[in-house]
């Protein structure tokens, strides 16, 4: 073995090496040499940050995209302020805008932006639907109030967590009842109750009455987030906070070398060492502990154990540039309003169903579920001074119902047909093509670019493409044990990945658990 490519690390052992260096990684690593500890973080890739990246796309065009994820609900602001992060999110002025058409007319949902009661009332013709959405939500901000704090403390018990929780009918619906029992019970309209149920669908193949409660588990945590259920846009793009975790790391003493892939993990339980490889060598390190920052079938791979069940994605992530903002077939509503917020399509109650089921039967949907937001509309940052100028507007679009599988046998076919007909399904609200609003590179190419879950689990190695590297879990210990939820059969390996308990989405919540482990807190 070549220690050829360690020789530009300041040591031979270090208290902890972190393998992986997205934002996980990063909050890991920032913790622990703030106190006091030798790090060192190897990543695989030429740069840090992982999935939450802010890149330029396309060719010539001077506007930084969050490429991958894209929104912010889950980071604690104890982390940002902990870490001293130079970060911060902006609040969307709309939450959510759904085009609808009812008796052959184009109207919609308009949730924020000070119509909400209107909008209702105009699209159900009364204000029975508004008051059960405000209880609804005003039973979940109670829960998100009580539960958020609990993600950066030791895991509760079952027990203990239905405690806090204290409102036994929350519980039911949240923790113990398929999700659509509560929404069928709360809601009649169909638009309405598939707006309810998206928060149960990001990144999650699942129907509104999965047995498994895998979308009561997605749902907990797209409402729980900061204690409100709020989705904020991270100023600067999500690159902004990677680059401030990677500040707040190296300030602090830590190590970060990029283009190096951990290969293998040897360990006693007591001592550690971590075999990578950078240009075409083998090298070695020591560590005392070892946090993986990755997913659970690349940790066990790394310690040469058998692999958990495989995890499946089922998304579609577009991002695209645009020249300006479409038309809307409903001229109630401005486009400024109807993009700064999610803009759902094919997100009826029904129209969900039909696509979960027909993506279960093995084809695409027909009419492919989907959410769409302008990040340019509240952080104009993200724009450089040319196309900001000339009016851009960036378009981020995530598609639901798509697992893995759909794309096996013919991956880039099947994507661009997916893609195809997601578009269709946005320009059937639009008063022109969203095509004929695409802005062009300096080779004349539309700015679009798409991405399957194959694609994500090519370029980022999620497994199956899964946006949490595995279905999410319930908040609080189970049989398996663990203090902080980040404990492997290893005493000293760590899993600090969005495959923790209480990881998935851009929270930190799993380095900052896996470094509270690590220093025996």
């Amino acid at each position: 073995m070549s220690a050829a490519s360690s020789e530009s690390f300041s040591r031979s052992v270090y208290d902890a090496v972190i393998v992986g260096g997205g934002h996980n990684g990063l909050v890991a690593a920032a913790y622990l040499a703030r106190a006091g500890r030798t790090v060192l973080v190897l990543e695989r890739l030429g740069n840090t940050g992982g999935a939450a990246v802010s890149t330029r796309p396309f060719a010539g065009v001077d506007a930084r995209l969050s490429r991958y994820s894209y929104l912010v609900s889950l980071l604690p602001a104890g982390i940002v302020r902990d870490l001293g992060l130079s970060f911060s999110v902006r609040k969307r002025t709309v939450s959510s805008y759904t085009p609808a058409v009812r008796d052959g007319r184009a109207t919609g949902l308009l949730v924020g932006g000070g119509r909400t009661r209107e909008s209702f009332a105009a699209l159900t013709g009364s204000g029975r639907e508004y008051a059960a959405w405000e209880a609804f939500y005003g039973r979940t901000r109670q829960v998100a109030e009580r539960v958020f704090p609990t993600l950066t403390e030791p895991l509760p018990t079952r027990r203990e967590l239905r405690e806090r929780v204290g409102d036994e009918t929350a519980w039911r619906m949240l923790f113990e009842e398929p999700i659509g029992v509560a929404i069928e019970e709360d809601f009649t309209d169909d638009l309405v109750r598939g707006v309810v149920l998206t928060d149960a669908l990001i990144g999650t193949f699942a129907d509104a009455h999965d047995p498994s409660l895998v979308q009561n588990r997605c749902f907990l945590y797209h409402v729980i987030g900061g204690g409100t259920g709020d989705w904020d846009v991270p100023v600067g793009g999500m690159g902004a906070l990677t680059d401030a975790l990677a500040g707040a790391a190296r300030s602090a003493g830590a190590e970060i070398v990029t283009g190096h892939e951990a290969i293998r993990i040897e360990t006693d339980g007591t001592a550690a060492e971590v075999v990578f490889r950078a240009d075409d060598h083998e090298g070695a390190v020591a560590a005392r502990k070892v946090l993986v920052n990755a997913s659970p079938q690349v940790l066990s791979a790394l310690l040469g154990e058998p692999s958990p069940p495989p995890a499946e994605g089922a998304q579609l992530k577009v991002n695209m540039l645009l020249r300006r903002l479409p038309r809307l077939r409903d001229r109630s509503v401005d486009p400024r309003q109807a993009f700064s917020g999610t803009f759902h399509i094919a997100e009826g109650y029904g129209q969900l169903a039909a696509a979960y089921a027909q993506a279960a039967a093995g084809r695409l949907p027909e009419a492919p579920p989907s959410e769409i937001y302008c990040h340019s509309l509240t952080d104009p940052s993200v724009l450089g001074p040319e196309p900001a100028a000339r009016g851009y507007q960036t378009l981020t679009l995530f598609g639901l119902h798509t697992p893995a599988r759909l794309f096996r046998e013919a991956p880039d076919a099947t994507r661009d047909a997916l893609l195809e007909a997601t578009l269709a399904e946005l320009d059937a609200h639009l008063d022109e093509p969203i095509t004929d609003c695409l802005a062009l590179d300096e080779a004349g190419r539309p700015c679009i670019e798409a991405r399957s879950p194959l694609d994500l689990e090519r370029e980022l190695r999620l497994p199956g493409g899964h946006i949490f590297h595995r279905d999410l879990a319930f908040p609080w210990a189970d049989a398996s044990g663990g203090r902080w939820g980040v404990e492997t059969a290893h005493p000293n390996v760590l899993l600090c990945g969005a495959g923790a308990v209480r990881g998935g989405g851009v929270s930190g919540v799993p380095g900052h658990n896996a470094a509270m482990a690590a220093l025996g807190r």
